[in-house]
């Protein structure tokens, strides 16, 4: 697995966005070898990983982070992804290595302006004005209100024949628009045979049932990445083959046991980008309310996660202590597969957390304001930052403590 170190492409970016960004990487207490140190343990896994949680215009601030890895010569080997995380990996995954930003710009900067009247006065004044937090947060309601009414280009767009079908219909939003412009920037061809390994997961509407199309055993198709994203009732459930599925964030919206799921093959470090927080204070307000819920509903339960693979490394410890007790003369093929369970794997996972903004909404999944967006994908690109400052975080588990956790935010 090649480490060498590539510079993303550059972007255009408002001149606030730039000061935030060139802020946060001076702050951080960088030593002149931790990129040599970071590298040197990246060197140790058998497998890097990307984990991409759902969360509709939060979805930026994965965008961000892909941009500090990338930067830093990450190279990721496999990526998981539910909703707009599904739609993120399919851009990464299936572009090559130079294009995957470029590709993730243009979906950005395509999807965060609305296809019927012009962008907002705020909008266009992005690149010299900064409005005061009060106002900036009426610009959330007023953009959060416009997709609703109008959707967002490239992306959904409201029924036309909503009314005609009334009762009868099942979303509000039509999101064809979205298969054209999958199939513009992604390269399916390359997605399915590519080096990254692809996971995203949908829920089948009929039997309820969670399902992971993998692309190591499945053709992926725009088919797919829609399903995964499918959240209903504004979005309306997408066939696959020969059944109907629906968002797999009605089930899980964190992937990670697609990617440390089963019998461990080798050591993984993971990046997991989680767009909402399980830690929250208590609301004050209804408008709070709602988006402590959505945090609840749809946060990550890593420590849940944490405790399986912990306890499953204990009975993988008990088996191998159990097979060293039996002389090999009389092992036999049931041996084999029992050491194969108990294999002597480690997983690193490193967390990267979206934090709320004073702006933020209980609409901040679906306010696609351009402005908005330009925040999250800061957020993302310094907070990837100030954790690959770390490079002993990096660092592979021992077997005595073979899983292990890192938070920049629970570290701060």
């Amino acid at each position: 697995m090649a480490k060498s170190r590539a510079v993303s492409p550059s972007s255009s970016r408002p001149r606030a966005a730039a000061a935030m960004n060139q802020a946060a990487h001076g702050a951080s207490a960088a030593t002149p070898d931790a990129p040599d140190r970071l590298h040197a343990h990246l060197a140790d896994y058998g497998e890097i990983a990307l984990v991409l949680q759902g969360g509709g215009a939060l979805g930026a601030y994965q965008g961000g982070i892909y941009e500090a890895l990338d930067a830093a010569g990450v190279h990721i080997d496999r990526i998981a992804g539910i909703s707009i995380g599904a739609i993120n990996a399919a851009l990464i995954a299936g572009n090559p290595r130079e294009r995957r930003l470029p590709a993730l710009h243009e979906f950005w900067r395509l999807v965060t302006r609305q296809p019927l009247l012009p962008p907002s006065p705020w909008e266009l004044a992005e690149d010299v004005l900064e409005w005061p937090a009060p106002l900036r947060e009426w610009q959330s309601h007023l953009e959060s209100l416009r997709a609703i009414v109008e959707g967002q280009r490239g992306f959904f767009q409201p029924r036309a024949d909503l009314l005609l079908h009334a009762p009868h219909f099942t979303s509000f939003y039509d999101t064809a628009p979205l298969r054209g412009t999958l199939e513009k920037l992604v390269d399916f061809d390359l997605l399915n045979r590519g080096p990254v390994r692809l996971s995203v997961a949908a829920v089948n509407v009929e039997s309820g049932n969670f399902e992971v199309f993998d692309s190591r055993d499945t053709r992926i198709g725009p088919e797919h990445i829609m399903a995964s994203g499918a959240l209903p009732p504004g979005f309306p459930p997408v066939q696959v083959g020969k059944h109907w599925y629906w968002d797999g964030g009605l089930v899980s919206n964190t992937p990670l046991m697609q990617v440390l799921g089963g019998h461990p093959k080798q050591h993984t470090l993971v990046f997991q980008v989680d767009l909402w927080n399980a830690r929250g204070a208590l609301p004050k307000d209804l408008g709070q309310v709602l988006s402590r819920q959505k945090d609840i509903q749809y946060s990550s339960r890593t420590r849940t996660i944490t405790d399986l693979l912990e306890r499953a490394h204990q009975q993988r410890h008990i088996l191998r202590e159990l097979l060293e007790r039996i002389p090999p003369g009389k092992r036999d093929a049931l041996c084999a597969q029992v050491a194969e369970m108990a294999r002597d794997e480690r997983y690193n996972v490193v967390h990267l957390i979206y934090r709320d903004k004073v702006m933020d909404g209980h609409e901040k999944d679906y306010q696609f304001g351009r402005r908005a967006m330009l925040r999250h994908w800061q957020a993302g690109l310094a907070d990837a930052r100030a954790t690959l400052q770390h490079a002993d975080w990096f660092a592979l588990p021992d077997a005595a403590r073979p899983f292990v956790t890192h938070d920049l935010h629970r570290h701060d």
